[in-house]
């Protein structure tokens, strides 16, 4: 427990910084209400042309909650690096991490989590309230969200949202490594932005993608950002498919906390500091 004080400090320090940012979520929030009802209206009418069966694995009830599910989680996703790494990096403040005695790729995932999830958690619970609630008191119960089918489905989700908010930490860990070696956050911000997007399901549900590219698109690391989860909720993962799905994002994160020390030892042993 004394090993883990100071991660646990970042943690809580960074989740409280995040959290008081209530204007930031409400206008976020609103956003992405809007955004999902375009994107509902758009697969309604998509389906509507297929004779209201559509063409893919899910049906509307189920695309509409998709929709809702990764609107609310849209703050999972590894937007770029940690905003303060490369402030530091420009101005030479790096230096200050690196005398820390802990463990930098650790401190950087502890940081990236909170930051994370402080963004994540009320995001996620005012559009609970809107789209799971809100809409079917008014009536709109074909646009709501709607609740796992089992509690099974639920315990599910939970842990793959769990081990996707630690895969997104980790790929924004080597977003920030990326970004002490070229010195500039502008390169792999706009690298990771689309590919988050569109890989993790957020733009279009991977089950509607082309057939052939089904496989690919579910064992690509982005998928457990979203996609995955979304299909536990959806209850279409179960028994043997569902362990894989969770092995293939706790696989992910171990591969890429291996990748990103085995960079960040080679960045260190190479870094020069200027500045102060």
């Amino acid at each position: 427990m004394m090993a883990a004080r100071p991660y646990l400090a970042a943690f809580r320090a960074r989740w409280q910084v995040t959290t008081r940012h209530r204007a930031a979520a409400l206008a976020g929030f609103v956003t992405q209400c809007w955004w999902g009802a375009v994107n509902i209206m758009i697969y309604a009418a998509f389906y509507a042309g297929y004779g209201g069966t559509g063409h893919g694995a899910f049906t509307l009830r189920q695309t509409v909650t998709y929709v809702w599910i990764m609107q609310g989680a849209l703050a999972l996703m590894p937007w770029g690096c940690d905003p303060d790494i490369a402030l530091a990096v420009r101005s030479g403040a790096v230096s200050h991490d690196l005398l820390r005695p802990v463990d930098i790729w650790w401190w950087w995932f502890c940081r990236a989590a909170a930051r994370i999830l402080g963004r994540l958690v009320p995001r996620a619970v005012l559009m609970a309230g809107f789209a799971g609630l809100a809409l079917k008191l008014a009536g709109l119960d074909a646009w709501a969200l709607h609740a796992p089918a089992s509690a099974a489905d639920a315990v599910l989700f939970t842990l793959s949202i769990l081990l996707g908010l630690a895969l997104s930490a980790a790929i924004t860990v080597l977003l920030n490594i990326v970004t002490v070696r070229t010195l500039s956050p502008l390169g792999a911000n706009a690298v990771i932005t689309p590919l988050s997007l569109i890989l993790s399901g957020n733009m279009l549900p991977l089950a509607l993608f082309p057939d052939k590219a089904q496989v690919l698109l579910l064992l690509q690391p982005f998928a457990g950002l979203g996609d995955l989860p979304c299909r536990f909720w959806l209850g279409t993962l179960h028994g043997p498919r569902a362990a894989m799905a969770l092995g293939q994002q706790a696989a992910w994160v171990a591969l890429l906390t291996l990748a990103g020390r085995a960079a960040l030892r080679r960045t260190l042993a190479r870094l020069e500091v200027q500045g102060g």
